[in-house]
């Protein structure tokens, strides 16, 4: 039986969905525009640790210094508290992914997970196949795009079994699609109070820079 998740965890959802600021939210609207039209365009789809959420700028979070340092153009629908199935209201079109696959992207990057583990123990089926549904729309929605999908972050140094359940569904999913994995992104900023906004839950400028890091290592070896 899986372990149920704490009360701490539980508590921490209803911030997590929340958010302590909309930091990020004016790359929704369109892609970067400070790089060529023809510049290669780079979608995310994530929660709050891909919006920037605890930066003091959205040009601190790590998406946007990856994308810059890169020479990419940079699409950024991602939500606070999102997850495959958490705070999520919408399935088709109008969801992130359907914004994802109307730009056409050259590359995408899956950044989703964390938020699921707050509705596991009442979803746990859902989650994972929507997990599948969303990888597989993405890859006939943009079938040219490369694909990366990243082990869910988290953000306590205990984790809950659900935790690895989900890393387990989200890299199986990769893999169906044939979409490059990054692994070990759960333990990236797990458990760095230093390094953790006010409130807790998310990086603040200093943990968003290792991430930043930890990203850039982990694309280099994927040969980006």
């Amino acid at each position: 039986m899986v372990t149920m998740i704490s009360r701490r965890a539980a508590l921490a959802a209803a911030a997590l969905a929340l958010g302590t600021a909309l930091v990020g939210c004016a790359s929704v609207a369109a892609p970067s525009s400070t790089l060529p039209a023809d510049a290669p365009l780079i979608a995310f789809y994530g929660d709050s640790y891909t919006l920037g959420t605890g930066a003091t700028s959205p040009s601190v979070r790590w998406s946007t210094r990856i994308a810059e340092s890169r020479g990419w153009r940079e699409f950024n629908p991602s939500v606070n508290g999102l997850g495959f199935i958490n705070n999520r209201t919408l399935f088709g079109d109008g969801d992130v992914p359907s914004m994802i696959i109307e730009q056409q992207p050259d590359l995408i990057m899956v950044t989703m997970g964390l938020n699921d583990n707050f509705s596991f123990p009442f979803a746990a089926d859902a989650i994972e196949a929507q997990i599948t549904t969303d990888l597989q729309r993405l890859r006939n929605g943009v079938p040219d795009a490369r694909i990366i999908v990243v082990e869910p972050f988290w953000y306590t140094a205990q984790q809950p079994e659900s935790v690895g359940i989900i890393i387990d569904w989200v890299r199986e999913g990769a893999a169906v699609i044939g979409a490059d994995y990054v692994e070990g992104a759960s333990t990236w900023i797990a458990g760095r109070d230093g390094e953790m906004a006010d409130d807790g839950l998310h990086p603040n400028d200093e943990g968003y820079a290792l991430m930043t890091r930890r990203m850039d290592a982990a694309l280099l070896e994927l040969g980006l």
